[in-house]
């Protein structure tokens, strides 16, 4: 399925979700330059952000449309609309077309915005443009069994719980159960 570069762009009253572009370097990298140290095991250590040239970043662009281009992801940047930060993103993944229209969620909203609705908001906006534009079916969250944040953003948003499913991903040099949550398509 191809999608259209100028179908990857929703927004919401506060939040601007698109594609990265070259254009967006230096908010990109002051979203990660101004991040907090982590503040728990499932957030994000700071990012190294040394050689992340001007060059690096437009190498990432292009293997981001490359991803939406075959159809295997879809990375969609949070702005806000205020003043034009980049404070996170979300994206999916596709993980089986044909009869299932079947997609993985991730999200990501840097630290020193949490605490504002901003991932609540992008998340919701994120799954309309999901199963809108990109036509999934279904959408799931894997989780960490102890992520307690990212299970209340999950149920917040209107994901299902479904199961555990015994060692599905492997993190930390070990395979790691994860929650399953999903959300069909109405």
């Amino acid at each position: 399925m191809e999608t259209e570069k100028q179908n990857l762009y929703s927004e919401t009253e506060r939040l601007i979700l698109r594609p990265l572009e070259s254009r967006d370097y230096d908010r990109w990298l002051e979203g990660f330059r101004h991040t907090l140290p982590q503040q728990h095991k499932h957030d994000s250590p700071k990012m190294d952000l040394n050689g992340w040239t001007q060059e690096k970043f437009n190498e990432a662009v292009k293997r981001h449309e490359q991803l939406a281009m075959q159809d295997e992801g879809y990375i969609l940047s949070v702005f806000r609309k205020s003043d034009s930060k980049h404070i996170g993103m979300v994206g999916f993944w596709t993980l089986m077309r044909r009869e299932f229209q079947w997609g993985f969620l991730e999200y990501r909203i840097h630290n020193q915005f949490w605490k504002n609705g901003y991932g609540k908001e992008s998340v919701n906006e994120g799954l309309k443009f999901a199963f809108n534009n990109l036509h999934f079916h279904r959408v799931e969250a894997h989780i960490n069994l102890d992520n307690t944040p990212s299970i209340r953003l999950a149920e917040r948003v209107g994901f299902t719980y479904e199961c555990i499913r015994k060692k599905f991903i492997y993190e930390s040099d070990e395979w790691a159960d994860n929650l399953i949550y999903y959300m069909n398509s109405k």
